[in-house]
C-alpha cells in the first residue's frame, strides 16, 4: 500500500499514524462520552481554520478522537459499548462539526458501520468489528465510482479459492487516509452488491490524496485503487446497506450530513462573534464606537444565531424520528416517517448553513474577506456538503409525501 499525494497539493502528507494503544476504557454510557468530547473539542477547534488554510490533514487529532471512544456511541452495552441513541450520536456530530466540519464528515463511515452491524450484522460480524472500534481503530470508506449512470457500481469481487480478489478504482473515499480499515462495495458473481472491508495496508491497496474540491478539503475523500487486492471471506458482507427496501442506515447517513451543516452554521456564528468583538470596526457614520454595539452588526449576528439554532433543533428532531423507528421494531411506517423527517432536516440545514456562512461577512468590512481570517471556509464547506445529495430532491420527496402519501425512494439517499 502507498499513500500518494496529488500534484495539486504542495503540502507533504504526513504518514498515517498507527494506533497508539492508548485507547481509553470503553464508556459505560453516553454521559461519559459527552464529557470526553467536551474535553477534546476545544483543541480540535483551535487550529481548524489554519489547518484548512494550509491543507494539513489532522491525523493525530482523528486518532485521539477514536481512542477516546468517540466512534463507539451506538455499540450496545452487551457488546462493551455505551448503548447510546441516535440523538446522542447526532448531538456529538453537530458539536464536532462546529469545531471542524472536515473531521466530522471524515468520520462518517464509522457511524454507518456500527449501525449497519446493528441492523443486519450477524453475531459473528459484531464480535469481529465492534472490538476494533472499542480499541480505537478507524474505518474509512472507498466510495462511489466516477462515471456510469446514477453512480453505478462496476467493480467485481472475483472468487479465488476460499477468498476473493478485487480490482478497480473508487472516489469520494471519505476518511480513508485516516483509517485502519477501508470499506467499499462491489458486485459479486451473481451481480449482487456486497460490502467488504480490508485492512489499510493490504498489498495492492493504494490511497491517493487527490480530493480537489471547493470545500471539505481535509475529509481525506480522494481516490482508492484496488489492484488485485485479497478480500478474505470473513471480510465480505451481504446486504449491509440494502437499496431494495427501507432501512435505518440510509436516513442515518443522510442525517449525518445535515448534522455537519448544523455544525457549520454554529461555527460561522462563533467566528462572526469573534470577528465583531476583536477585529471589526464600526463604519464611519455608525452611531456606535464599538462594532459590537452597532445595531446592524447585532441584527446580523442575531440572524446567524437563529439559523444555527433552528438547524440544530431540526436535525435533533429528525434524530428522534430514527430512534422512534428503532423503538418501533423498524416498521416500514416508522422508517418512512424517519426518512421524510431527515429529508426535511437536510433541506433546512443546508440552507441555514449557507445563509449563516454568507451573513458572517456582514459583521465586518473588507477585512472580513482576508485570506488569513478564512471566513470563506464556512460557505465553501457548506456548499460542498450540500452538493452530496441535491436538496431539491429532498424537498420534492417531502412534498410528494405530504400531497399524496408517496414514500421516498429506497436508493440509499433518503
Amino acid at each position: 500500500m502507498s499513500t500518494a499525494t496529488a500534484d495539486h497539493n504542495d503540502t507533504q502528507v504526513n504518514p498515517h499514524p498507527a494506533p497508539l494503544g492508548h485507547a481509553l476504557p470503553p464508556a459505560a454510557d453516553a454521559a461519559i462520552l459527552h464529557a470526553r468530547a467536551q474535553a477534546l473539542l476545544p483543541e480540535i477547534a483551535a487550529g481548524a481554520a489554519e489547518r484548512e488554510r494550509k491543507r494539513e490533514l489532522p491525523y493525530a487529532l482523528v486518532r485521539r478522537i477514536a481512542e477516546a471512544g468517540l466512534l463507539t456511541w451506538r455499540i450496545p452495552k452487551a457488546q462493551g459499548g455505551p448503548g447510546a441513541s441516535v440523538h446522542d450520536v447526532i448531538r456529538f456530530v453537530i458539536d464536532l462539526a462546529a469545531a471542524d466540519s472536515n473531521v466530522a464528515q471524515a468520520l462518517r463511515p464509522n457511524f454507518g458501520t456500527v449501525d449497519s452491524l446493528l441492523y443486519g450484522g450477524t453475531e459473528a460480524e459484531q464480535r469481529r468489528w465492534f472490538p476494533r472500534l472499542l480499541a480505537g481503530e478507524i474505518f474509512g470508506n472507498a466510495g462511489l465510482e466516477r462515471g456510469g449512470a446514477h453512480g453505478a457500481n462496476t467493480a467485481q469481487l472475483r472468487r479465488e479459492g476460499e477468498h476473493y480478489r478485487i480490482s478497480g478504482s473508487k472516489y469520494y473515499s471519505t476518511g480513508a487516509l485516516y483509517a485502519d480499515w477501508i470499506g467499499s462495495l462491489a458486485l459479486n458473481e451473481e451481480g449482487r452488491e456486497v460490502a467488504f472491508t480490508v485492512p489499510r495496508h493490504r498489498p495492492g491497496l493504494e490511497l491517493v490524496d487527490d480530493f480537489d474540491t471547493t470545500g471539505q478539503r481535509l475529509t481525506a475523500s480522494g481516490s482508492t485503487h484496488f489492484q488485485n487486492v485479497l478480500v478474505r471471506a470473513e471480510e465480505v458482507r451481504v446486504n449491509s446497506f440494502p437499496r431494495d427496501r427501507r432501512s435505518p442506515i440510509a436516513p442515518l447517513f443522510q442525517l449525518f450530513l445535515a448534522a455537519v451543516q448544523a455544525g457549520i452554521a454554529r461555527n460561522a456564528l462563533n467566528d462572526a462573534v469573534a470577528f465583531a468583538r476583536h477585529k471589526a470596526r464600526p463604519i464611519r457614520h455608525s452611531t456606535a464606537t464599538r462594532s459590537v454595539d452597532d445595531p446592524y452588526v447585532q441584527e446580523t449576528v442575531g440572524q446567524i444565531a437563529a439559523q444555527a439554532y433552528a438547524a440544530e433543533a431540526t436535525v435533533l428532531r429528525a434524530a428522534d424520528a430514527i430512534d422512534a423507528a428503532w423503538a418501533d421494531q423498524l416498521s416500514n411506517s416508522a422508517l418512512t416517517q424517519a426518512s421524510i423527517e431527515v429529508a426535511q432536516a437536510q433541506y433546512f440545514a443546508a440552507d441555514a448553513a449557507l445563509k449563516a456562512s454568507e451573513l458572517a461577512f456582514d459583521v465586518g468590512g473588507a477585512s472580513a474577506t482576508d485570506r488569513n481570517v478564512n471566513l470563506d471556509r464556512h460557505w465553501r464547506n457548506a456548499r460542498t456538503v450540500a452538493n452530496h445529495n441535491p436538496r431539491q430532491w429532498k424537498a420534492a420527496a417531502s412534498g410528494a409525501w405530504h400531497l399524496s402519501g408517496t414514500a421516498p425512494p429506497t436508493t440509499g439517499l433518503f
